[in-house]
């Protein structure tokens, strides 16, 4: 088995939130997947994140650590959740990322994390 962080990218901030309806269709089948996710042995973690303006950046400068506010780049899109899953290959992740997706309407990034092989 191999786990996959499925990213959950967010649109820009400033236009109008979309209708609670709406939202709460998207968190039922959110739940809907974990439940799967978990019965299948597959849920290791996933949790939504404030916007990036709540972001701190810590970087080496100089041999010092410099703090800084906001996000560690400016882009349209940001992250808005993480999902890690645990599944047999890279088919069975880009499933659960489609379902994902659908349940969103957001974009989806499917990525393997190293299993330590050095691979």
């Amino acid at each position: 088995m191999t786990q996959y962080l499925l990213s959950i990218q967010h649109p820009p901030q400033g236009g109008p939130p979309p209708a609670p309806d709406f939202l709460a269709d998207v968190m039922r089948q959110l739940g809907e997947l974990r439940d799967e996710l978990a019965s299948t042995g597959s849920w290791v973690f996933g949790q939504g994140l404030h916007g990036p303006e709540t972001a701190t950046v810590l970087r080496v400068r100089d041999g010092e650590v410099l703090v800084t506010d906001g996000p560690f780049a400016e882009g349209k899109e940001y992250l808005g959740g993480i999902t890690i899953i645990d599944v047999p290959d890279l088919d069975a992740a880009l499933d659960w990322g489609r379902r994902y997706a659908l349940a969103t309407t957001l974009p989806i990034e499917v990525r393997p994390f190293h299993d330590g092989s050095g691979d």
